[in-house]
């Protein structure tokens, strides 16, 4: 296999180009189940010989094993982008933020990722009142000084923190939880976004592999799966999780898209992740693998038609009077 085409755009105010699809790595942590490191490889490897050139991680996942495989496989691609994060280890959440704790953790990264300058630096779901204080806005600059970081963004887990970064800091991108279960972004954000020249990166844009089309009510998960751990929101934020909806619910309102709105020619996952890249203000949407095979088949999505527009208005109805009432948690 040969490395594929996918297309580039610039990824907001900075010179950095990623592809419109990348390779969410949180799996490769370890926290969809356990990975070996051929697996790890083999997944890596697909992802580069299919087109991907946009690779999301954070110090957190697998504590740094994520990173580490990336550092080990592909890190020193000059045609490679990694961005990681920063803001949910050990010893840092939920109120131990500092320039000098920032700084050490990016340093730990380099050295993870085997970079010494890391492409892309997002804030990992920080407390709102730590966004809000702003004094983390400046420490990334200095950082983007110290040429320890090329570019900045924000990951977040509600539009109103979107929001708020957009009015008072100058990231470059925002990562945010988008998917057709999680609608709110389109008239809340997009506009402003694009505007402001903001990068969008659509993170669980399968919704935690509920938009695959291949889970049912009786799925089960390993011990050490969030999807087992976190599905009420008990280890972290309920909408990383099944995008804040029950796996039974979850499950029926999939049933229901795919019955009744999927054109017959693509599978769910592709149908999910074409809706996402439909939209203008969507620079990469992220999409997570367990096996080579699913990047393979995730990648297929920019290759298909994009969705009509009466489409589109049928889905954002359905979001509307089928599913956002049951989502738990903040959107």
């Amino acid at each position: 296999m040969s490395d594929a085409e996918l297309s580039m755009r610039q990824l907001g105010k900075s010179n950095i180009e990623i592809s419109r699809i990348g390779l969410g790595c949180w799996q490769l942590g370890g926290d969809f189940g356990a990975i070996s490191e051929e697996a790890a490889h083999n997944i890596l490897m697909r992802a580069v010989d299919e087109g991907i050139r946009f690779f999301d991680t954070a110090d957190v996942y697998g504590a740094g094993q994520s990173e580490r495989f990336l550092g080990q496989y592909i890190s020193q691609r000059s045609d490679v982008v990694i961005a990681t994060k920063y803001g949910r280890g050990e010893g840092t959440y939920p109120d131990n933020y500092s320039f000098n704790n920032m700084r050490d953790a990016v340093m730990r990264s380099q050295d993870r990722l085997q970079r010494d300058t890391i492409d892309l630096l997002q804030l990992h779901c920080v407390p709102f009142s730590v966004l809000k204080a702003r004094h983390i806005f400046d420490w990334l600059e200095e950082l983007k000084v110290e040429n320890q970081i090329s570019a900045y963004g924000a990951s977040v887990e509600t539009v109103e923190e979107a929001q708020f970064c957009l009015d008072h800091s100058e990231v470059t991108s925002l990562q945010i939880i988008f998917n057709m279960l999680r609608q709110d972004a389109v008239s809340k954000l997009f506009d402003q976004a694009l505007e402001s020249n903001t990068g969008i990166i659509a993170r669980l844009p399968l919704a935690s592999g509920l938009l695959s089309g291949k889970l049912s009510a009786s799925s089960s998960f390993e011990a050490d799966d969030h999807r087992n751990f976190n599905k009420d929101g008990d280890a972290f934020n309920v909408g990383e999780t099944f995008n804040g909806l029950t796996l039974e619910k979850g499950v029926e309102l999939v049933d229901s898209l795919e019955a009744q709105f999927k054109p017959s020619n693509i599978t769910m996952a592709q149908f999910a992740l074409r809706w996402c890249l439909d939209h203008k203000a969507v620079t990469s949407v992220i999409a997570g693998a367990s096996k080579p095979e699913q990047v393979t088949q995730n990648v297929q999505a920019e290759h298909t038609e994009a969705l009509s527009e009466q489409l589109h208005k049928e889905l954002a109805e359905f979001y509307k009077t089928q599913v956002r009432s049951h989502i738990r948690g903040d959107i």
